[in-house]
């Protein structure tokens, strides 16, 4: 980890925001039915981190092994487009992709994860974050450790250090506060 103003210069070139899901929008925490129905819990705080984001002008996406019915419905709540849904275990190849198609730089991506797999891309971005109960690799590669664990509000903290570094917070909160 950096310097917090190291952090604060860093996310203030972000432009892209993308999310594991496991253990940053869930607690890593996988519940079983009698019939096997697998189900996981996601924060709403984290909806509105997304929508702050959002607002304040950065694209968002979620980058997982797998994206399940559930992680579409999830999508859909927090606002993230079907194309931005990204399911692949070859994550440095979809930031390459990503990268070619949007024509952003690493120096303008936030990735935020929380175990080995996602080392490589953190390694990469301008702007890497890990959640306080994250793997001790993703912590000790990260630029900015958030308070919140995962599943507990990880992406609205994310989104308020960011904004706030580039100036747009209190814009972004007066903006959802007088939404419907």
């Amino acid at each position: 980890m950096i310097t917090k103003e190291a952090a604060i210069e860093k996310a203030k070139k972000v432009r892209f925001v993308i999310l594991d899901i496991h253990g940053i929008l869930t607690d890593n925490t996988l519940y079983y039915t009698d019939d096997g129905k697998k189900s996981e819990c996601f924060s709403l705080r984290d909806r509105l981190g997304c929508m702050a984001l959002r607002e304040g002008g950065l694209g968002v996406a979620f980058l997982t092994s797998k994206i399940s019915r559930a992680d579409e419905q999830v999508g859909h709540i927090y606002g993230v487009p079907p194309e931005r849904l990204w399911g692949t275990s070859a994550k440095i190849g979809k930031l390459d992709e990503f990268e070619k198609e949007s024509g952003l730089k690493d120096e303008d991506l936030c990735y935020v994860g929380d175990e080995m797999i996602d080392l490589g891309v953190m390694k990469r971005v301008g702007f890497s974050v890990a959640p306080s109960d994250g793997a001790i690799e993703a912590k000790a590669v990260s630029h900015y450790i958030t308070l919140a664990g995962g599943g507990k509000g990880v992406v609205r903290e994310v989104a308020e250090f960011i904004l706030r570094a580039q100036g747009k917070w209190e814009a972004v909160v007066e903006k959802i506060s007088k939404s419907d």
